[in-house]
C-alpha cells in the first residue's frame, strides 16, 4: 500500500477523525439553534379559570339617593305602575356582572427578541473552533500515519539488513569451520564466529517481532485488520524552504493558534453578555384570542405591548461576573502569547532536527563505502589466515550498523518533516513534499552490493 492510499484510508476510517467531525456537526446544529433566537417566538396557550364569585360592579350605594329622589316627588307625578316598578328595582341587588366565575380561553402569543446577549455570535465562534479541532485531529493523524507507516518500512528493511548479517555470519562460520579443519585457525576463532552467528540470529528474530508490532500499530491508525506492507520509500529532501516559511504558515494556519484566538473571542463575547446585564431588559409581545368560553364581551380580542425591567441591585452579582469576564480575556491573551512563542520555538526545533538528519547523509554514505571495502579486505584476509575472526565479525556488524543508521536518518527526517508540517498547519502537503524532484528515496536495496 502506498503512502497516499494509507492516508486516504486513515482520513476516511479513523474513529478519532470521525469524532472530531461529529463535534463540528453538533456545533453547526447549536449555531442554527442560536440563529432561531433572532426569529419571532410563537406559541399557543390554553387557560381555564374557576373563581369563587362572579366578577361584578356593585351599585347598591346609589339606591339611597335614588330612593330619596323618588320620595321627594309630588304625589301623583308618576303613574302608580311606574312608581311600583321603581320601588321594585330599589328592592333588588344593584350589581353588574362583568365576568362569569367560570371561563376559559385559547390564545396565540408572539414575542420578538430585541437582544440575545451575544449568544448567536458565541455559537458562530464555537463552529469555527470545532472546525479547527477537526483540522488539528486531521494533521495529528498525518503525523501519526507517517510515524507508523515509515516506521514499519524502516523495521522491514532492518529485517533485511539483519538477514544479510545473518547470512554473512553463517557463511563466515562455514569458512571458519573449514579453516579449523585444515589447521589454519584455532578453535577459539571458530567459537567466536559461532557466538556471533547465534547473536545475529537473535537480532534477526527480534527485528521480525518489531515488524509484527508495528504492523499492528499501523493497522490501528488505518482502522483495518488487514496486514499492510509499505510500498512508498522513505526519502530525504536535498532542498527545502527555510524555517521562516514554516513559521509564517503556522501563524496563518496552525489550528491550535486559531483555537487560542477563538478562546479570546469567546471571552470577549462573554464580557459583552455580562455587560448587557447592566442594561434594561426590553421585550415586545403580542397576544390574540383564538377561542373564548364564557369570557366577557368587554375583554379585548387582541393586545400588543412592550415591557422594560431594570435591576437596581442584585448583591453585586453582575459586577463580579463582569469583572471575571474581563480577567478571562486577559488570561486568553496571555495564553495566546505563550502559545505563539511555543509554536515558533517548536518549529525551530523540528526544522533544525530535520536538517541535521539530512546533513548526516553524506557522512553516512562515506562511512558505508569505507565499511563495505573494509569488510571485503578483512574477509579475504581471514580466508588466507592473515586476520582473526573478530576482525571479520566486527567489520560486518559495523557495516550493518551504518546501513541501519542510513535508514534511520531517512525515517527521522520524514518524521520531523511530518511534525514540522503539522506545526505549520499544512500537514496535507506531506505527500507533495515526497513527490518533489529533490526527494531522494532511501531504501535497503540501494545499499546492497
Amino acid at each position: 500500500m502506498t503512502y497516499d492510499q494509507a492516508l486516504e484510508m486513515t482520513l476516511t476510517r479513523n474513529p478519532e477523525l470521525k469524532a472530531a467531525s461529529y463535534e463540528q456537526e453538533a456545533a453547526l446544529r447549536e449555531r442554527k439553534a442560536a440563529y432561531g433566537l433572532r426569529l419571532p417566538q410563537a406559541s399557543v396557550t390554553g387557560t381555564y379559570v374557576y373563581m369563587g364569585d362572579d366578577m361584578s360592579v356593585g351599585m347598591n350605594d346609589l339606591k339611597g339617593p335614588v330612593g330619596g329622589i323618588l320620595g321627594s316627588l309630588p304625589e301623583g307625578l308618576l303613574p302608580p305602575a311606574v312608581l311600583q316598578q321603581a320601588q321594585a328595582l330599589l328592592a333588588k341587588d344593584w350589581a353588574m356582572k362583568l365576568q362569569d366565575r367560570s371561563f376559559g380561553t385559547v390564545a396565540a402569543n408572539i414575542t420578538v427578541p430585541v437582544y440575545t446577549g451575544g449568544k448567536i455570535n458565541a455559537a458562530k465562534i464555537k463552529v469555527e473552533n470545532a472546525a479547527q479541532k477537526e483540522t488539528q485531529a486531521r494533521n495529528g493523524l498525518v503525523s501519526e500515519l507517517t510515524e507508523r507507516y515509515y516506521g514499519l518500512a524502516l523495521a522491514m528493511q532492518v529485517v533485511e539488513v539483519r538477514k544479510q548479517v545473518l547470512d554473512g555470519m553463517r557463511h563466515h562460520l562455514s569458512d571458519a569451520v573449514a579453516l579449523e579443519n585444515n589447521g589454519i585457525i584455532a578453535k577459539g576463532e571458530r567459537l567466536y564466529a559461532e557466538v556471533h552467528t547465534a547473536e545475529a540470529e537473535r537480532e534477526y528474530l527480534k527485528a521480525q517481532k518489531t515488524v509484527e508490532t508495528l504492523k499492528s500499530a499501523l493497522g490501528s491508525t488505518l482502522n483495518s485488520e488487514e496486514s499492510v506492507a509499505p510500498a512508498s520509500d522513505m526519502f530525504i529532501l536535498s532542498d527545502i524552504e527555510g524555517a521562516d516559511y514554516f513559521k509564517q504558515c503556522a501563524l496563518d494556519r496552525n489550528p491550535l493558534l486559531r483555537q487560542v484566538s477563538y478562546a479570546k473571542r469567546l471571552a470577549t463575547e462573554n464580557m459583552r453578555l455580562q455587560r448587557s446585564e447592566f442594561a434594561p431588559q426590553v421585550a415586545l409581545m403580542g397576544i390574540a384570542s383564538l377561542y373564548n368560553y364564557q369570557v366577557s364581551s368587554i375583554m379585548p380580542k387582541w393586545a400588543v405591548g412592550a415591557g422594560v425591567s431594570f435591576k437596581i441591585f442584585d448583591g453585586l452579582h453582575r459586577e463580579y461576573k463582569f469583572s471575571a469576564a474581563r480577567w478571562q480575556i486577559r488570561q486568553a491573551e496571555a495564553v495566546g502569547e505563550q502559545a505563539h512563542n511555543n509554536m515558533l520555538t517548536l518549529i525551530d526545533k523540528l526544522y533544525n532536527e530535520m536538517v541535521t538528519y539530512s546533513q548526516q547523509l553524506p557522512s553516512v554514505d562515506a562511512s558505508y563505502r569505507f565499511a563495505t571495502e573494509y569488510l571485503r579486505i578483512k574477509d579475504e584476509a581471514f580466508k588466507e589466515g592473515a586476520a582473526p575472526s573478530s576482525d571479520v565479525v566486527d567489520a560486518r556488524l559495523n557495516l550493518a550498523k551504518i546501513k541501519i543508521e542510513r535508514l534511520q536518518a531517512a525515517y527521522y527526517y520524514d518524521l520531523m518533516l511530518a511534525r514540522l508540517l503539522e506545526a505549520a498547519g499544512i500537514s496535507e502537503a506531506f505527500s507533495d513534499y515526497a513527490k518533489r524532484s529533490a526527494a531522494m528515496p532511501i531504501r535497503f536495496e540501494d545499499e546492497s552490493n
